[in-house]
């Protein structure tokens, strides 16, 4: 006996109209919840370092200075101290500044933002 299955195509990928029958757990929000509410607190940290180099030439300078001489503390510094509330890691190279800003929730990194401005 052959059994035929009906595909459809969605987006170039073949898409199964018949369930499998997988058992799934129950749907549990919490952690998706909390991540999203987290992120919020990236993205406004995010802004205020993006606002602090674009109004402020003199910082902006400070910071591409340090990193031009390599001197990654001094750049984590300057961006820490716009007053973020967030764990940011810093890299760069001479095309630009990579931030990553880290939160958590319930004691496991929830939520990552990664941002690179080139110079």
């Amino acid at each position: 006996m052959t059994i035929q299955r009906e595909y459809q195509y969605f987006g170039g990928q073949p898409w199964n109209r018949y369930t499998t029958g997988r058992q799934y757990p129950e749907v549990d929000t919490t952690m998706f919840t909390e991540s999203a509410d987290a992120f919020k607190q990236l993205l406004r940290d995010a802004s205020t370092v993006l606002d602090k180099l674009a109004d402020d030439k003199n910082f902006a300078y400070k910071v591409m200075n340090a990193a031009q001489h390599s001197e990654t503390e001094k750049v984590v510094n300057l961006i820490e101290s716009t007053g973020i509330k967030s764990d940011v890691t810093t890299k760069f190279n001479p095309d630009e500044l990579i931030m990553k800003f880290n939160n958590q929730s319930h004691g496991t990194d929830c939520c990552i933002l990664t941002m690179a401005l080139k110079w």
